[in-house]
C-alpha cells in the first residue's frame, strides 16, 4: 500500500477536486434549488454509480499499463503533477458564473438517479484525468490493483460527502451560490491543485 503521507495528500487533493464547481456540482445545485434536497441527493447516488464504473475500468487498465511501462511510468507521474499545476492555474484564471436559481433545468425524463449517472459517464475527461491523477499517489513497488481501488473508493466517498453538502445548502438557501462565492471556491481549489502538484513533484524527485 502507498505511504500514509501520500494517502493524506491524496485526500487533500480529492477534497479540492470535489469542491470544484464543475458539471456534477452544477447539476446537484440546480436540482437542489428547483426540486429540493432529495432530488439532488438522488443525483449524487447516480454519480457514484458512474464513478464506480469508471474506477473499475481504471483499475483494470491502469494496472496493465504500469506493468508494461515500468520505469517510464515515473515520467508519466511527473507529467501528471504538471497537469495538476496547469489545472490549478486554469481554475484560478477562468471566470466562473453563479447558478441561476430562476431558470434551472427541467426534471429529467429518466429520473434524477439516471441523470446523475449519465452526467458522470458522459464526461470524456474523467477517465483520462483519473489516469493521470491517481498514479501520483501510488507506490510502484506495491500491488497496483488494490491501490487503485482504495484511492478510487476514497475519492468516491469524499466526492459524495462534498456533493452532499452542496445538495443540502442548495435545498435550504437559493441565493447562497452567487457568482462571487462560486468564484472564490474555484480559486481556493485551484490553489490547492497547484500546491499539490508542486509538492508531489518534489516528493517524486527525492
Amino acid at each position: 500500500m502507498m505511504s500514509m503521507q501520500a494517502y493524506f495528500a491524496f485526500v487533500a487533493a480529492c477534497i479540492a477536486l470535489a469542491l470544484l464547481p464543475g458539471p456534477i456540482v452544477t447539476l446537484v445545485i440546480a436540482n437542489g434549488l428547483r426540486h429540493g434536497t432529495r432530488a439532488a441527493l438522488t443525483n449524487i447516488l447516480g454519480v457514484q454509480v458512474g464513478l464506480l464504473i469508471v474506477i473499475g475500468i481504471l483499475a483494470v487498465g491502469l494496472t496493465s499499463l504500469m506493468a508494461t511501462m515500468g520505469y517510464w511510468f515515473n515520467w508519466v507521474r511527473f507529467a501528471g503533477a504538471a497537469y495538476l499545476v496547469w489545472l490549478g492555474i486554469k481554475l484560478i484564471r477562468s471566470p466562473v458564473e453563479g447558478v441561476d436559481a430562476d431558470a434551472p433545468p427541467p426534471p429529467p425524463r429518466g429520473g434524477f438517479l439516471l441523470q446523475g449517472f449519465v452526467v458522470a459517464l458522459s464526461n470524456p475527461k474523467l477517465l483520462v484525468f483519473f489516469g493521470a491523477f491517481i498514479p501520483q499517489f501510488m507506490d510502484m513497488s506495491k500491488d497496483h490493483l488494490s491501490q487503485v481501488l482504495v484511492l478510487g473508493i476514497t475519492f468516491m466517498v469524499l466526492a459524495g460527502l462534498t456533493d452532499g453538502i452542496y445538495a443540502l445548502l442548495a435545498g435550504q438557501a437559493r441565493g447562497f451560490f452567487s457568482a462571487r462565492r462560486t468564484r472564490m471556491v474555484s480559486r481556493v481549489s485551484g490553489g490547492f491543485m497547484i500546491g499539490g502538484g508542486i509538492w508531489l513533484a518534489l516528493i517524486r524527485a527525492k
